[in-house]
């Protein structure tokens, strides 16, 4: 008697400076359509632990997984699934990707449209050992808005601004491991008015991705301001990926 293969599960990986929360109008969206979904949350204390903590918890869904990253998570994302091997394929959405040995904060100096970098403000956090503290990132409480979410309203923005989450200041000097974006099919959102990622930066790694790209105009929280061409993509990519199986 045949078997019924595993459904794909979508995981979707937050960026810095968010939460899985970022996700919820496209959880409710693919849900709604019957996709199982999995919104892990990130340490965010460096690109190579948070690209291992999601690897296991790819690993140990059972049957496929489309791995979709916003930001900072398109490069978690991209180094996770070289160690998953039920990954088939990505979706960047506003994300990241990086090719081998480089590094996010070099690779951000770069931009010509990112306004984060004047709007970040440092914080200490623990490291675990003795009395020793490292640098984490805040972004401007007040600048928020304008450089992630120009395109939500006003009150939302500020939630936003109100609920983010640091990241280690040194996850933007980690070099990046082998991409998988050079093995399996991936797709890209870029929003036009980015101005935390920069879109001429996810642009470029976009095409060099060889993504298949669509251009939204909207902020880097793209996934809340225009859930619904976000999921499309996604739903897109799951049935090109299932038609492949």
């Amino acid at each position: 008697m045949a078997t019924t293969p595993e459904p794909t599960t979508v995981v979707l990986v937050h960026g810095a400076f968010a939460d899985a929360g970022s996700w919820v109008p496209v959880i409710e969206r693919l849900q709604a359509a019957g996709i199982p979904v999995r919104a892990p949350g990130l340490l965010m204390r460096g690109l190579r632990s948070d690209s291992d903590y999601i690897a296991s918890v790819i690993t140990q869904i059972p049957g496929p997984v489309l791995a979709v990253g916003h930001s900072y998570g398109g490069a978690v994302i991209s180094n996770a699934a070289t160690q998953a091997s039920n990954v088939t394929g990505l979706v960047l959405v506003s994300g990241f990707a990086p090719e081998e040995g480089e590094a996010l904060g070099e690779v951000e100096g770069t931009s010509r449209d990112s306004a984060l970098g004047p709007a970040l403000v440092q914080a200490q956090f623990p490291t675990g050992v003795g009395d020793e503290t490292a640098v984490e990132l805040y972004v401007d409480i007040e600048k928020f808005p304008a450089v992630f979410a120009g395109d939500l309203p006003e009150a939302q923005a500020k939630a936003f601004a109100a609920s983010q989450r640091p990241i280690a200041a040194s996850a933007f000097d980690e070099k990046s491991g082998p991409p998988a974006w050079k093995h399996l099919p991936t797709w890209s959102i870029v929003a036009t008015g980015d101005k935390a990622a920069g879109s001429d930066v996810l642009l470029s790694m976009a095409r060099r991705a060889n993504a298949e790209l669509l251009e939204l105009e909207g902020s880097h929280l793209i996934m809340v301001s225009q859930p619904e061409p976000v999921t499309d993509v996604i739903l897109r990519a799951l049935q090109k990926i299932g038609e492949s199986r």
